[in-house]
């Protein structure tokens, strides 16, 4: 293969990947490349090229954005691993209460009904009786799988100006966990969800001042079940055993928890959520961390759905945000947390089936300070 012949092959893979160019993206550059060059007249020719070259920089820039940080996460991901390995043996020798990742079987001790009693995020949870059960996809002896940050990142430029840290300015830090599940529990979670349908409700928004939720198309469009059927004691369970070494990720230390909110979002054709914090409104000033658990159908049905996480700067009362982003493509089985006053949006999701199965699931919540 020439030189030529390597280039265009890697072009042609770059153009396919919606976060250097959207379909409708890709649809408008091309049409306008098009009539430049069949409609300008020759003594035009020069704002031609200067059109020509100025989409091949935009598309080089997010190229080189997207395999930059693509190799990065390569990295910190092998450093992690390595580290992880390394450190196993001190880890759970400092931390003999913690239990392996697994769903935590039922407290014979604690009346039907009532709730276990209270913990901090980032001290290990309460042990329940009895052995944990094992983990089916995992070989005995192995650790769970590592955590990393989010290294997928769309950011425009910013001057080289660094902007410290501080109680006016939240980064867009996330933690990703991949393989949250094993697959026997994301098959029994995807069954139990596709069997509601008719039960998922229209997604509705809380607003800063104003009391209660509604209806509002214009900010959101999705549908919601509040109800999981007993997967969201597996899902929280399994949380909790992370947020050590998430808050330690963080730098942050442990804290108590009130309560975790969590519930089922389905997302389909032309459905999205814009640029908003969780934590705004009174009602759900005490929302500390978000998490987004993404699951869908084998083999994906649908595209975007993106999950973009705001550089945040303190507004008033709230955080509002800036421009520089990072971007989460849904995965399956992988579950994204960040500070719940971070501004965030879902992109429009392209679902051409229509179908309900085919759509962009996710179980999302909340852990309240």
């Amino acid at each position: 293969m020439t030189a030529r012949e390597m280039i265009d092959s890697l072009s042609g893979t770059l153009l396919c990947d919606e976060r250097i160019l959207s379909v409708p993206e890709r649809e408008l550059l091309a049409n306008l490349l098009q009539r430049t060059r069949n409609h300008v007249s020759v003594s035009e020719s020069a704002v031609t090229e200067v059109i020509t070259r100025t989409v091949g920089e935009i598309i080089a820039e997010r190229a080189l954005g997207v395999l930059g940080e693509s190799m990065t996460r390569q990295l910190l991901e092998q450093q992690l691993t390595t580290s992880l390995k390394r450190r196993l043996p001190a880890i759970r020798a400092a931390t003999p209460g913690v239990p392996p990742p697994g769903p935590a079987p039922s407290d014979p001790s604690r009346p039907p009904g009532t709730s276990p009693p209270p913990i901090s995020v980032g001290s290990p949870p309460p042990a329940p009786p009895g052995p944990a059960p094992s983990d089916p996809s995992r070989p005995p002896g192995t650790s769970p799988p590592p955590i990393s940050f989010a290294t997928t990142t769309s950011q425009p430029k910013t001057g080289g100006v660094a902007v410290l840290e501080s109680d006016d300015y939240l980064p867009a830090e996330c933690v990703v966990l991949d393989e949250f599940l094993t697959s026997t529990e994301l098959n029994r979670l995807r069954e139990y969800v596709l069997q509601q349908e008719m039960r998922f409700e229209i997604s509705e928004v809380l607003s800063p001042g104003v009391t209660g939720s509604a209806v509002d198309y214009e900010q959101r469009r999705s549908r919601v079940l509040m109800d999981l059927g007993g997967h969201e004691r597996m899902i929280t369970d399994r949380l909790l055993t992370y947020m050590p070494r998430v808050l330690q990720k963080w730098g942050r230390d442990p804290f108590p928890v009130s309560r975790i909110e969590i519930q089922t979002t389905a997302s389909n054709h032309g459905d999205f959520f814009h640029c908003h914090s969780d934590n705004a409104a009174d009602e759900v000033a005490n929302r500390e961390i978000t998490f987004v658990y993404f699951f869908h159908r084998e083999p994906k049905q649908f595209s975007g759905g993106e999950l973009r996480i705001y550089d945040s700067r303190r507004q008033n009362d709230n955080y509002v945000p800036t421009a520089n982003y990072r971007t989460v493509v849904p995965e399956q089985n992988q579950l994204v947390l960040f500070a719940s006053g971070l501004s965030h949006e879902i992109t429009p999701v392209d679902c051409p089936s229509g179908k309900f199965g085919d759509s962009r699931f996710t179980v999302n919540g909340w852990i309240h300070k």
